[in-house]
């Protein structure tokens, strides 16, 4: 118990002590004035091999890039793991939402600290065929959030697959291999090709990956028995999710970055919670499995009942959170503004605005911490009842 509370409160003592320090010293300035000039002439040098990469333009192409960029977006992400909840891979979610919301972290830290631009467009042709991507064009250029998602993410699901799997051998690994370095160089060409990236921060999210894939992989097992098994988990993690909403860069100009960090961030937050208290109910490895003790109707049935359940609870958190933090902001009187979901609070002056926290922060941190805690907590709890 003393070592866990010694560990816990040192790791939280560094990362204060890093913000601290960073803002004193201005590191984010300091180190963009010397990377950004570096990245910005290798986009805009970079820019004819853009035009000769889109130049084997065809709808075939559009259609298949896009696709794959949907395919591994944050919102496609977001809509999966639930039900990898649900099938009763616990382990297997439990990583990968982990594991995304480190990436999610890491990658938008370096887009925003570095503030590099994206290719110019035009002359270089950028699709965006979905909403999500009208928002990733409003980011900055380096990393490639999708390219660096896709190399852990993949990494990982590969991992884990080719450690469980009853089927083994050189061939196997081989095979597993060379389809997710497939998976991954379609994905970061793709980036290329529809002009959202140029090659420099393809490659950068590709090494980037591969290093988060590396540390993952090394600590993943201790993380899930600390998630699962371990003392002051919730409080833990409450401070952890906490302090990493101020331990953020501020980008040159405001972009969606922090707030996709702070869904993640929330989400986290849901997971660990839900999973540390329902552990031994709903999650633990004897659970039932889709085609195994697990039928397709009977996950039919949890789908359906379920994502409807998630989405109400994003509801009702969204506007609890934006009834009760302005009253205790309020209360203690802390200055507040909002610049999406209270429109009332859009009135102050700008110098007023500029010393004001933004509820929107934590009303979105609240809302996706709500939205997870159910997929975890709340529903399984649904269909125990209902014998799903």
């Amino acid at each position: 118990m003393e070592g866990s509370v010694l560990w816990q409160g040192s790791v939280l003592a560094g990362i204060l002590f890093w913000l601290l320090s960073s803002s004193y010293l201005n590191l984010t300035l300091k180190l963009r004035s010397f990377l950004q000039p570096f990245v910005t002439h290798y986009v805009q040098t970079g820019t004819p091999i853009l035009l000769q990469i889109q130049s084997y333009r065809a709808g075939f192409f559009d259609v298949l890039f896009s696709g794959l960029s949907c395919v591994v977006s944050v919102p496609f992400y977001t809509a999966f793991l639930p039900l990898l909840f649900w099938s009763g891979h616990g382990q297997l979610a439990r990583q990968m939402t982990l594991l995304m919301a480190f990436c999610d972290y890491i990658g938008n830290c370096i887009k925003d600290v570095v503030s590099a631009p994206r290719p110019a467009s035009p002359p270089v042709r950028r699709v965006t065929s979905t909403k999500d991507e009208e928002e990733n064009a409003l980011e900055y250029g380096l990393p490639s959030s999708h390219t660096l998602n896709t190399v852990c993410l993949s990494g990982y699901l590969l991992h884990y697959v080719l450690t469980h799997a009853q089927i083994q051998g050189a061939y196997v690994n081989y095979f597993g291999v060379s389809l997710a370095c497939l998976f991954v160089a379609l994905v970061g060409l793709g980036r290329i090709y529809l002009g959202m990236h140029s090659l420099i921060d393809v490659v950068a999210g590709l090494f980037i990956g591969l290093g988060i894939l590396g540390l993952w992989l090394t600590v993943h097992e201790y993380i899930d028995s600390f998630v699962v098994s371990g003392q002051n988990v919730t409080t833990f993690w409450a401070a952890l999710s906490f302090l990493l909403l101020f331990a953020y860069p501020t980008p040159e100009f405001p972009t969606p970055s922090f707030e996709f960090h702070t869904a993640f961030n929330g989400v986290a937050l849901g997971i660990v919670s839900g999973v540390q208290q329902t552990y031994t109910q709903f999650h633990h490895a004897g659970v039932p499995r889709l085609f195994s003790e697990l039928t397709i109707p009977v996950f039919i049935g949890r789908m359906l009942l379920g994502i409807p359940t998630i989405l109400i609870v994003k509801f009702c958190s969204k506007t609890l959170a934006k009834w009760t933090i302005p009253v205790v902001a309020n209360t203690l009187g802390i200055p507040i503004k909002s610049t999406t979901y209270i429109p009332t609070l859009n009135g102050a002056k700008t110098g007023e605005k500029s010393k004001a926290f933004d509820v929107d922060t934590g009303i979105r941190f609240v809302q996706y911490a709500g939205l997870a805690w159910s997929v975890v907590d709340l529903v399984p709890s649904i269909f125990a009842y209902m014998n799903l």
